[in-house]
């Protein structure tokens, strides 16, 4: 058989043996049963280089989640403990063998029933069990929160986190909002249990928290507040952020090194540090309560 063989159009890869998991993850094509590759303008198969290339269309799917590109690349090899083997003619490309690497380039989409992601790029890697995506407008929307970035997206499946790299931001269902140079963002099943971004339940899955690293601001209705790093729990509403710490609000601002704010009731406090003062500019009229200090407290 030719080294390069092209596959009609449309052609469906049988199953294929992927390194084995212990639960299914939305959004992530590493774990699950076989993964099914077609495209609209053929498949090509390399198989000295052992790579199968989709393109026009493409797309793999695999237990509920929907990968679409241009240009699908697979890369595989054989199974741990098994010989190299050539396929019969009537065989799959990859009968025997795993996908270790999956490439995905152009108008990329990734969809499962909760979840979406989408960029210009994605690279998954199942022996890191890791999904890269780059490109413009990098966007992750789940039921609860819309992730975007400008860099760099990361799913990190065994991890239960994301990572948003380059101006990201993070948009709650009610409208709260987080910016840094860096999220990490740590999701759960709705059931509570800790699973990876996006999480696998059919309800979808929910933030939990949220750290962020570098010029990092938290909007509320009310206020601005900056500082170098925060976290954000989803469950008490609660973010601190440390730092460089302003406290914004119209022409008022308070300025320190620790910061509390209520992402609910868009209430935001600076802590007054022992040893340390805080400053401030209070403009009469413009909301001198909210910009209050919080006194010392014990550490």
């Amino acid at each position: 058989m030719s080294p390069r063989h092209l596959l009609p159009a449309l052609a469906l890869l049988a199953p294929l043996a992927l390194p084995a998991a212990a639960s299914a993850q939305a959004l992530d094509l590493t774990e699950g049963g076989p993964i099914e590759v077609t495209a609209t303008n053929g498949i090509e198969w390399r198989q000295q280089e052992q790579v199968v290339i989709a393109r026009g269309n493409a797309r793999a799917v695999r237990e509920g989640v929907t990968l679409t590109a241009d240009r699908l690349i697979a890369r595989y090899r054989p199974r741990a403990g098994q010989p190299a083997a050539t396929p019969a003619p009537a065989e799959s490309p990859m009968s025997g063998g795993e996908i270790w690497r999956l490439e995905a380039e152009g108008n990329v989409k990734i969809d499962s029933a909760t979840e979406h992601a989408e960029g210009d790029r994605a690279i998954y890697d199942m022996d890191q069990a890791v999904l890269v995506m780059t490109g413009r407008a990098l966007k992750l929307t789940t039921p609860q929160e819309v992730l975007t970035s400008r860099d760099s997206m990361e799913y990190w499946p065994q991890k239960h986190m994301a990572v948003a790299r380059g101006a990201a931001h993070v948009v709650t269902q009610d409208q709260r909002q987080i910016f840094a140079d860096t999220l990490v963002g740590y999701f759960q099943d709705r059931d509570g249990a800790p699973r990876a971004a996006p999480a696998a339940s059919k309800e979808g899955s929910q933030l939990e928290r949220v750290e962020a690293f570098g010029n990092v601001e938290i909007r509320t209705p009310t206020e601005v507040v900056r500082g170098d790093r925060g976290v954000y729990s989803e469950v008490t509403g609660m973010a601190r952020l440390l730092g460089g710490v302003r406290i914004t609000r119209g022409d008022n601002q308070l300025n320190g090194q620790e910061a509390i704010v209520n992402m609910r009731s868009g209430v935001a406090r600076l802590v007054s540090t022992p040893g340390q003062r805080v400053q401030g500019l209070i403009i009469p009229q413009q909301g001198q309560q909210a910009l209050q200090p919080e006194q010392g407290r014990p550490r």
